[in-house]
């Protein structure tokens, strides 16, 4: 894929051209098993797609007026000062971390006013825990987020966090619990994708 045919793309694409929909048995965070599996970071290690899907982040979000976009660690590091930087001005990127009694939360000295306009970015939407822990760092801050944006939402279920949440593409892959797993009844070795 050209860049000049990245505006143009679906995030589908863009994901498949990176290399990072992959196919085969993979042991999800939630410990469902599914056939397929997006892989995040094989899609951020390239500048171009990462800058692109900022973009459309700082499209969908600049309605909202925000000050501050937050990410959840890790991917929202990246998603957060790339869109941040894509809707310019003085918007400012900080990102939520885990916290040691569970959560997330702030650190490293980041103040946000109570007049703030903070805004949300996330990679992959599947249960929407990431993104609620990062709400509730943010509210622990003193403010209300006014908005939310995805990658993708491969939820099965809608995710309410208070604000509205925007997905820039909807994938859909099925997944199971262990023991209703085709997969393992087909005897596909099982891989557990990511860094976790």
């Amino acid at each position: 894929m050209t860049d000049a045919s990245l505006r143009g793309a679906s995030v589908e694409s863009l994901f498949a051209d990176a290399g990072a929909l992959l196919d085969g048995h993979f042991l999800l965070t939630s410990g469902r098993h599914a056939g397929r599996y997006l892989e995040k970071f094989f899609v951020l290690q390239h500048p171009r797609y990462g800058v692109e899907l900022c973009r459309r982040f700082a499209e969908v979000l600049a309605p909202s007026m925000p000050t501050m976009v937050v990410g959840p660690t890790t991917g929202g590091v990246i998603l957060s000062f790339e869109t941040a930087r894509q809707l310019g001005g003085s918007v400012r990127a900080a990102f939520a971390e885990p916290a040691p009694a569970g959560g997330r939360e702030l650190r490293r000295g980041w103040t946000i006013g109570p007049t703030e306009r903070v805004v949300l970015v996330d990679d992959i939407l599947t249960t929407g825990a990431s993104l609620v822990e990062t709400v509730e760092a943010v509210r622990a801050a003193g403010v209300e987020p006014v908005a939310a944006a995805v990658m993708v939402d491969r939820s099965g279920d809608p995710v309410d966090l208070g604000c509205p949440l925007h997905s820039l593409g909807r994938i859909e892959i099925p997944s199971w619990e262990a023991d209703a797993c085709e997969l393992c009844a087909a005897g596909v070795p099982l891989r557990k994708p990511g860094s976790s």
